[in-house]
Order: C-alpha cells, then structure tokens, then sequence
C-alpha cells in the first residue's frame, strides 16, 4: 500500500467547509450533551435522592464508556468512515437523552449515559477524520485546533440555556428538547457529511508532521497496531500529557463546579454561571496560541507548555483550598483561568500522537491519548464524590465549604501521577529520537 505525496485536496472548497463545519457543529452538540447533567447537577441530586457518590458514578459511567470505545471508534472509523459513525453517535446520544428525560430510577438514568457515553465517543475522532479527508496535510494542525476550540462553545450552550429550560419547565421536556436536537442533528450529518472528496477513492488519514497522506483498512489483527502504538515512548507520553491536563477542568465543569460554587462557595447560580462562563472563553482564547507555540517548539512541549500547565492548575486549586474562608471572586476566576489551560494543553498530546506514529496507526495512538484524559477525569469525579460521602457530606443538604476542600484534594496524587510519567516518558523519548543519549549501564553506576 503505498504513501501518497501530496494531500487528498489541494484547495479546500466550498463543500469542504460546509462538510467540516456540520461535523464542528455536530461536536459542539456532543460537548452540549457531555456536560448537560454538571449544568443542573443539585437539580438532578434532587431529583434521584442521590448522594455526592451516586451523583458522581453518572460522570463516572459516562467518561469510562466514552475512554472505552476509543479505541474500537477508530477500527470502524478505518472501515466505515466518519459519515455513517457521526449519524451514529447523534442517535446514540438523543436515545441517552431521551431516556434520561424519562427516567424514574437512578438505574434507568445511568443507562441514559451510557448511551450517551457512547454516542459522545465517536463525534470528535470522526471529525478530525473529515479534516484529514478533506483538507491538506499542511493545515491540520490549525483544523484541530479550530475543531477543539470551537466545540468547547458547546460548554455554554449547556451552561446557560439548558439550566434556564430546566428552570422554566420541567426535568422532562428539557432533556427530551436535548434528545430532539440530537435527532434533528442525525438526520443533518446523514443527508451533508461525505466520507472523502469525489475524486479520491479511500479514506486517507494524513502524518500534519511530514505530510504524507495513506490510504486506510482496519488493521486484520487489530491487537498488533495497539502494541505497536503504545510500545513507543511518544505513544505514552500523549497518553500522560492528556492523562494530567485536562481532568481538573473537565470534573470541575461536567458535575463538581457548580456545586461547589454555590453551596460551597456561597455564589449565586449567575455568578457561578458567568465564572464558568469565563473558563470556557478563556480556553477558546487559549487554544490557537497554545496551539503555535506547540507547532514552534516541538521539542520542548513538554518542558515548556503541559508541565507548567500541570503545576498552574495545581497551585490555583491549592491557594483556594487553603484560603481561609470563602475565596474572594478574584481568586475564584484565577481558578477559572488556570482550569481553562488544561483543554488547549491537553491538544498538544495529540501532537505527539501524529510526530511519533506513522500514518496507518494514527487512529489507535489518537485514541489511546484520548483515553488517557478520560480516565483521569473519571477517576477525579469519583474522588471527589467519594471524599464528600466519606464526610457526611454526601447530599445538597449536607454540602459544605470545608468538605469540599478535602475532596479536591483528591486531585492532587492524579496531578504528581501524570508529572512522574511525563517526565520518565519525556527521557525515553527524547533518546528513541537521538536527542538526547542513552544511559549505559556503566554511566548508571557511575
């Protein structure tokens, strides 16, 4: 099979815009639907009598079906392409909804995210898919990082409108409006999406480092390209890099902010709707710059970008827990800026995925690195809710300042977790590429 050198389109045309942006807006439903539930968190505790570890194991059971079916989505994204696997995840993510909107028991509601778990799974593979497909070589790093930008205004449609309908009507319709859309959205994806221009004849995925563009098929013995993705070092340093970035904003907005902001913190729901609001238009803001500085200094990411990146989240959680009292607003939106870091920086591990992978395993890497946030973040937000039980404060009723302190502590051994490995994963690296040498045994002892 041989490389093609030049990409699949010279120049992108109308329709590859219009193609591309059906699929961002596709994924901006997808982040709509992944962070619904956080936006009316106390109301959902409310309405299932559910404690802080059973608010939480709905996060939890979302993100570990979303971390598990990476790897499988990019099998089929090689066999099918991403038109028919986005269709999927739209109805996927309306039945979720749908269920949820009907939802008795906290049973019934678990299954509800699941399905949308696995819905919002294949959404944001799949359109980086179309930009391989349909842009060339030269522009994807910028196309991915205007994909993840953009999709993360997904945030605010969640934020805002979805809590003002809650409020407005009922539990019911609003999350079956949301089930709606995904229909809607489905049937939009079905009739514009196409898996590749009309003049290539395969699917191509596309190296953005050296620009060459290959032809596709799942791999026959899927379990060789997974081995061979994660035996090398670059491999698991994007799995670290994305393990450590992103967790704290992504529990922080997808079920514990609010919360902890208004019956920990004592803000009003507007006020903590404008600071999350601010979390995500920062990391809008932030992601094209993160995004050049990455593309400039390949070679110190790392070092200069998701290691700082890792310590400012960290320090920000620290001074306000260990603020005496309720932190003032300023230091609060400080926390917001620094949360809002994680997602741009998180990026970066999928430029590692692409440096250190030849094109036909691009797929299996990006979706080993993509797991590696997703399981970080299930592990935060079960934490999290397992130190509120744990100290009585399980329950909107029984919410309290201090008690979250103590929970978010439990986001520190995550954070000094990902720095070890990223710095071992660093080392190994930097020697497989010749940048640095190899340590003999010899020196070892020395």
């Amino acid at each position: 099979m041989p490389d093609v050198t030049r990409s699949p389109v010279a120049t992108p045309g109308w329709r590859a815009w219009l193609i591309w942006s059906v699929g961002v807006a596709a994924y901006v439903l997808a982040i709509a639907n992944r962070t619904s539930l956080g936006a009316v968190g106390v109301d959902a505790a409310e309405r299932f009598q559910a404690d802080a570890a059973t608010l939480s194991l709905f996060a939890v059971v979302q993100l570990a079906v979303y971390g598990g079916m990476q790897i499988p989505i990019g099998v089929f994204l090689d066999r099918y392409g991403a038109r028919p696997i986005i269709t999927l995840g739209m109805i996927l993510m309306a039945a979720g909804q749908l269920t949820m909107a009907l939802s008795p028991s906290i049973g019934i509601a678990i299954i509800a995210r699941v399905l949308l778990g696995a819905g919002d799974a294949m959404v944001f593979p799949a359109v980086l898919r179309l930009v391989a497909t349909w842009f060339p070589a030269q522009r994807g790093p910028l196309m991915v990082q205007l994909t993840g930008v953009l999709g993360q205004s997904g945030q605010l449609v969640a934020l805002i409108p979805v809590a003002a309908l809650l409020h407005a009507t009922t539990w019911t319709i609003t999350f079956g409006s949301i089930a709606g859309l995904g229909a809607l959205f489905a049937v939009l994806v079905f009739a514009v999406i196409r898996n590749r221009p009309p003049e290539v004849d395969a699917d191509v995925t596309v190296n953005t480092d050296t620009g060459v563009v290959r032809v596709v098929t799942s791999a026959i013995d899927t379990g060789v390209g997974i081995r061979a993705a994660w035996a090398h070092p670059g491999t698991r340093l994007a799995f670290w890099s994305h393990f450590a970035t992103p967790f704290a904003g992504t529990a922080f907005v997808l079920l514990w902010g609010m919360p902890f902001l208004t019956a920990g913190e004592g803000l009003s729901p507007a006020q903590a709707a404008t600071l999350i609001s601010v979390y995500v238009a920062v990391g809008m803001i932030l992601g094209p710059i993160l995004g050049e500085l990455s593309r400039r200094i390949p070679n110190r990411r790392s070092l200069a970008l998701v290691l700082p990146t890792v310590a400012v989240q960290m320090f920000a959680w620290l001074a306000v827990i260990l603020y005496p009292g309720p932190a003032p607003l300023w230091l609060l939106y400080v926390l917001a800026i620094a949360l809002a870091s994680g997602g741009p920086a998180s990026m970066i591990a999928f430029d590692h995925a692409r440096t250190h992978n030849p094109a036909h395993r691009l797929s299996t890497a990006t979706g080993l690195t993509n797991a590696g946030g997703f399981i970080a973040a299930l592990s935060a937000v079960f934490l999290i809710g397992l130190a509120l039980d744990l100290q009585g404060a399980g329950t909107p009723d029984t919410y309290s300042l201090e008690a979250f302190r103590l929970a978010f502590l439990t986001q520190v051994p995550l954070w000094l977790l990902g720095t070890l490995f990223i710095v071992i994963e660093r080392k190994r690296t930097r020697i497989r590429m010749g940048l640095d040498p190899e340590r003999t045994r010899r020196s070892r002892v020395q």
